[in-house]
């Protein structure tokens, strides 16, 4: 093993992408986290915090933690890792802050390692971190961080992810100061749909897909909409109907919750009109008074960034 240190920049993501919960997701280029691993002669994971967010050491219990301790026992002539984490990506804001710790670390760990495994693997790995934040091991957070780009994921069991080739889009976020729970946002859903309703999302899925190949910005726009998910879920966050309302007469091709919230993503195709619904955005949660922090970025085609290694 010809390197001990690496730094990586994880980068926030957004997933469901509206109509594709739990199957569609995209990385941003910013923000990102900053994680360095090492190898190390102590058994184990051992985690030191370089922020104020007071996450758990127990790796266990411990996004980056629990993953890495899938990839350790996928490598057994590894004795233990030591992760430096400097989270960037606020915890619960719906961007992928846990995906970006998982994905991050085993991204890392695999580079020291050769890149002895596969991106599919280190999806795997990874997915034992999302379950120590949500309780599902679910991908459509990780496999953007850690492929790149936009996402599908056509199957957890077997584990299936295709990359789509989608067109430039500038990407406009708000995050309400608000907390949402990831494991509340999926208790609150209906565990039933009309088939009216399902017959109406697969159309947006196929359309929004179809429209990312297509590099065909209306289609795009017409798609995403959410007939299932987003209507039980949007009253947790105040000022959505809002913001999304006048996003779109800003010039937004549309968006919608990112996650499971509270950020709320706009999609643009240009810079000029994604800054223009930023203001948008910011003058809504001004009037209604709750804080908030906006990103104005481009989707990260490269995910998780080697940012050096020694």
């Amino acid at each position: 093993m010809s390197h001990k240190k690496v730094i990586v920049n994880p980068p926030a993501t957004v997933a469901n992408v509206v109509c594709g919960f739990d199957i569609l997701g995209f990385a941003l280029n910013e923000p990102c986290d900053e994680l360095q691993l090492e190898l190390s002669d102590e058994a184990g994971v051992q985690i030191v915090n370089n922020d104020e967010y007071n996450l758990p050491l127990d790796p266990e219990k411990n996004v980056s933690g629990a993953a890495l301790l899938a990839l350790l026992d996928a490598a057994p002539d590894v004795k233990g890792i030591k992760l430096t984490s400097k989270k960037i990506i606020k915890p619960g804001s719906g961007i992928g802050s846990s995906a970006a710790s998982a994905a991050g670390a085993v991204v890392g760990v695999n580079h020291l390692l050769d890149n002895r495994f596969t991106k599919e693997e280190l999806v795997q790995f990874a997915m034992f971190g999302e379950k120590v934040a949500s309780g599902v091991k679910h991908a459509d957070n990780i496999a953007p961080c850690i492929y790149g780009g936009v996402t599908l994921i056509r199957s957890i069991l077997p584990l299936d992810i295709i990359s789509l080739d989608a067109p430039t889009l500038h990407v406009t976020v708000v995050h309400p100061q608000i907390e949402v729970k990831t494991a509340d946002a999926r208790q609150i859903l209906k565990q039933q749909v009309l088939l009216k309703d399902a017959i109406k999302q697969w159309g947006n899925i196929a359309g929004l897909v179809a429209g990312f190949l297509q590099k065909d910005y209306a289609l795009i726009g017409r798609s995403l909409e959410d007939v299932i998910i987003e209507p039980v879920r949007s009253i947790l966050i105040p000022g959505f109907d809002e913001v999304k309302e006048k996003s779109k007469e800003a010039g937004a091709l549309g968006g919608g919750i990112s996650g499971s919230g509270p950020s709320i993503f706009m999609l643009s195709k240009d810079n000029a009109t994604a800054l223009a619904v930023e203001k948008t955005m910011q003058d809504v949660f001004t009037r209604i008074g709750i804080d908030f922090h906006t990103h104005v970025t481009t989707i990260n085609n490269e995910g998780v960034k080697v940012v050096s290694c020694e």
